[in-house]
Formats: structure tokens, sequence, C-alpha cells
């Protein structure tokens, strides 16, 4: 691992001005992506500002029908909050499948989200449902916030501070996932919500990505039945030696049935 400069700042101000002052930093909050990533040297920042003690940062409350997360709120945070699994049974279920222990008492939601790896779980959550990510300069629709492999509409500098979720009439979601890392070989999160149906895909391509054709059907009928004769086009979905595109995007229909299916 390359030398690095750390700074754990009290205040989000701090932790902008901390960031802003050096030549090549980068946020440090649960540390599940980045850490390897510079053991590995494919990343060398020059300092590292951890956000993980920051107060406000983290927490979990219900509004009305609205969830908000705080960005450093851990995975095992939200999968065994009370709250979460009442208003949004899908999100909490969600938050239990990622990776192993460590990685759900490690792993913020936050910096899963602001990492983006197209084989992450939470994006699809995301967009399933609608959410708003909110950070220190504004508030971004989750459709808006995700926009290509481990890329994100935030700006440099801009820090996750929350995620608010609208509470949905019910939702459910099913991934296949890769044995060895739990990753999502291919997810499916799919939300009835007050402004329509919602599919949203994570690990099939290289960006989590709708089915309009699937939103469609269950709008009519909201049952397995109705995907069930969907075929999802392989082009441009991920292939490697997990699974070919072919066969992700055959995994694309049989996790959505699964996800309405399980829908609660």
């Amino acid at each position: 691992m390359y030398e690095f400069k750390y700074h754990k700042p009290g205040t989000v101000e701090d932790a902008l001005a901390a960031r802003n002052n050096a030549s090549d930093s980068t946020f440090l909050a649960g540390g599940m992506t980045l850490l390897p990533t510079m053991k590995q040297r494919l990343a060398s920042p020059s300092d590292l500002v951890d956000i993980g003690g920051i107060a406000g940062l983290s927490g979990i409350t219900v509004d009305g029908g609205t969830v908000t997360i705080g960005a450093t709120t851990t995975h095992a945070e939200v999968a065994a909050s009370a709250d979460v699994q009442k208003a949004i049974p899908a999100l909490a279920y969600l938050a239990g499948l990622i990776g192993d222990p460590m990685v759900r008492h490690r792993g913020t939601i936050g910096g899963s989200n602001a990492n983006n790896d197209p084989a992450a779980d939470y994006p699809a959550a995301l967009v399933g449902l609608g959410a708003t990510i909110k950070t220190n300069k504004r508030e971004i629709a989750a459709d808006d916030f995700f926009t290509g492999l481990f890329e994100t509409s935030l700006e440099d500098g801009e820090l996750v501070t929350s995620i608010s979720f609208p509470v949905p009439k019910r939702a459910g979601y099913s991934k296949f996932p890769q044995p060895a890392s739990r990753y999502a070989l291919v997810g499916v999160f799919v939300a009835e919500t007050d402004s329509g149906v919602r599919v949203a895909v994570t690990g099939a391509g290289a960006c989590v990505y709708r089915v309009p054709e699937m939103e469609a059907a269950l709008a009519s009928n909201f049952a397995s039945d109705a995907v069930a004769g969907i075929s999802v086009s392989d082009v441009g979905l991920n292939s490697d030696l997990h699974g070919s595109a072919e066969y992700r995007a055959h995994l694309v229909t049989v996790m959505a049935k699964r996800a309405v299916d399980s829908a609660s």
C-alpha cells in the first residue's frame, strides 16, 4: 500500500475542507472496496478523509411515508432495523444479503452507492424504490445518480449525507449471488409505488437499469406470471467466467419472478 495522509474530521465541513486541501484525496467510510483496491496498488490517493465518526451521518428515521438512512449507516444496521423491516421489508432483506458478516458490519450504504459497483445490491433498491440521494450540495433522484460503470453524478468533493426511500405499497428483491463474493450475478428489485411499478436490475450490466416492459406488465397484473414470458435482451450485458450475457439475461426474468412472489 502506498503512503498516504489520514484525516479524521468531526464535522462535514471539516471533511470537505480536508478533501479540498489535498492534492488527490478521497472519502473513507467502511473501506470495503477502497482499502483492498489500495492494497492491490490499483489506487493511491494522497489523503484519506475518514467520515465514519461524523455525528449526524448515521442512523435511520421514519417520517410518515419516508425512510431516511444516514450515509455511514452500515448494512448490518439496515438489515437489523425494526423500522426498516416494518416499512420496507425488502430493503432490510437486501441489506442482509450483502457480502458476509464482516462486510455488513463495516460497509456503509453511502459508500456502496457512491462506489456504484455494477454488481452491488443497493443500486437496485434505490432505483427500484425511486429513492433520493442527499449530499452536502443537493438532492439527486436515484434514476439520475447512477451513470455508468463505477460512475455516478457526484461532483468532485461532493459528499453523500443520507438517502431517503419512499415507502412502497409492496416490494421484493431476489438475487443470484456469486458464490464466493456474494455480489449479485443478477439481482432484481420490484416495487409497487404511488407513482407506479418499478423494476430495477443490478449485476447484469455495467450499471443498474430499469425494465420498462416488466413495469408495464406488472402495472396491469402484479403477479409473477405477468413477467414470466418477458425475455430481456443480452446485448451489452456483462459476460465473464461466472456467467455469459445470455445467461444473465435469462436470470433477469427468473429473479424478477421471484422478486414479485416475495413482494410484501
